[in-house]
């Protein structure tokens, strides 16, 4: 990437994208007896399953190119989300159509992991900042990657 001119600093920016979409899925795990999965997941874990429809934030951070003004051409990005997102998951069954939640119970938490995880084999290394997933208006998923978590 190009270097600012003389006397005029880098400056960082974060970008986000939006996209929306519809996905049924199950909440169950195999760990769990058919009893303790209905007692913890309830309604959620109806054996036909349930759907909703998604909406996922990608944010990016990076230095803006003075050449181009941008951290990242939407384009390009809107490219990666369709490639990362929108084809594995749109209009699926999670557990069914979605290899990844063979043995990975399909909450909205471990959506936003699959989607991380995604996005980063696309985008240029240590752009991707952030992913949230509305599940609904009212259950929103943050993740940002590996965090530690203090030990108990």
């Amino acid at each position: 990437m190009p270097r600012p001119p003389a006397g005029i600093p880098a400056r960082t920016a974060r970008v986000s994208r939006c996209l929306s979409f519809s996905a049924c899925h199950r909440l169950h795990s195999k760990s769990l007896s058919d009893e303790e999965n209905l007692k913890l997941f309830g309604k959620c874990n109806n054996p036909n399953g349930h759907g909703h429809n998604y909406k996922v934030v990608v944010t990016v951070r990076g230095e803006i190119d003075p050449t181009s003004g941008m951290v990242i051409n939407l384009t390009d990005l809107k490219e990666y989300m369709q490639e990362a997102i929108m084809e594995p998951l749109d209009h699926k069954n999670l557990d069914k159509d979605v290899a990844y939640f063979a043995d990975v119970v399909s909450t909205t938490e471990n959506v936003a992991v699959y989607i991380w995880e995604n996005l980063q084999k696309r985008l240029p290394g240590g752009t991707l900042y952030k992913v949230k997933v509305y599940e609904t208006d009212q259950n929103i998923v943050v993740y940002k990657g590996e965090e530690t978590t203090p030990e108990k």
